[in-house]
This record gives C-alpha cells, sequence and structure tokens, in this order.
C-alpha cells in the first residue's frame, strides 16, 4: 500500500491551495483518513479528517479555512486550504487508516510529505 500526496508549493497570506493524497496498491478498505503537518521546529499536528461516511473534524487553528474531502471510488482524500497564513507553512501529510489484502487489521500509512509554504 502507498499514499502519494501532491499540490504543495509557496503562495502569498490570503492565497489558496489545494492538495491531494491517493492511495494505492492491495487495499481492502480504508476507513478514516488524515491530513497533519509538521512546521519546522514543532511536533507533527492533526489538521483534518474524515471518515468512510463522510464526517469530518478539524484543527481549531484550520476550522472555517480548510475543507477536507475524499473520493471513496479513487481511494483519495484532498485538502482545500484558504485564507492561508504564514503559521500554515508546514509538511503537510496524508495518512491512512487501511486494511490491506490479507491483513485483518488496520494498519497506518502515511504518504511522503508535501512542502507548504505561505509568505507574508
Amino acid at each position: 500500500v502507498q499514499l502519494q500526496a501532491s499540490g504543495g508549493g509557496l503562495v502569498q497570506a490570503g492565497g489558496s491551495l489545494s492538495l491531494s493524497c491517493a492511495a494505492s496498491g492491495s487495499i481492502f478498505s480504508i476507513s478514516s483518513m488524515h491530513w497533519y503537518r509538521q512546521a519546522p521546529g514543532k511536533q507533527r499536528e492533526l489538521v483534518a479528517s474524515i471518515t468512510t461516511g463522510g464526517t469530518t473534524n478539524y484543527a481549531d487553528s484550520v476550522k472555517g479555512r480548510f475543507a477536507i474531502s475524499r473520493s471513496n471510488a479513487k481511494n483519495t482524500v484532498y485538502l482545500q486550504m484558504n485564507s492561508l497564513k504564514p503559521e500554515d507553512t508546514a509538511v503537510y501529510y496524508c495518512n491512512g487508516r487501511i486494511i490491506a489484502i490479507g491483513k485483518l487489521t488496520n494498519n497506518d500509512y502515511w504518504g511522503q510529505g508535501t512542502l507548504v509554504t505561505v509568505s507574508s
């Protein structure tokens, strides 16, 4: 199972970026999918989560600005980021709780990370 993230880049404060993360490989099912981020010198933090049924949760710092969505048919999770601030600068990682074919339990799989830089 692999997760491939894309869509990071450089944007001015107030701008928007969209991230996507596609899961591939021997996937039996995907339960929740998540976006985390890690800023320089800081711990990795959970940004947004979405269940198979579409229930979402957000960190307080991004509520009202970010939107997580997913395509179950494409095994892909998205993160639309609006009104970006310099403090949103970080490497963003996608995470999926996935049951691989031949396995009985969920395991966490991670994408490679994509850098988002917001200039002031």
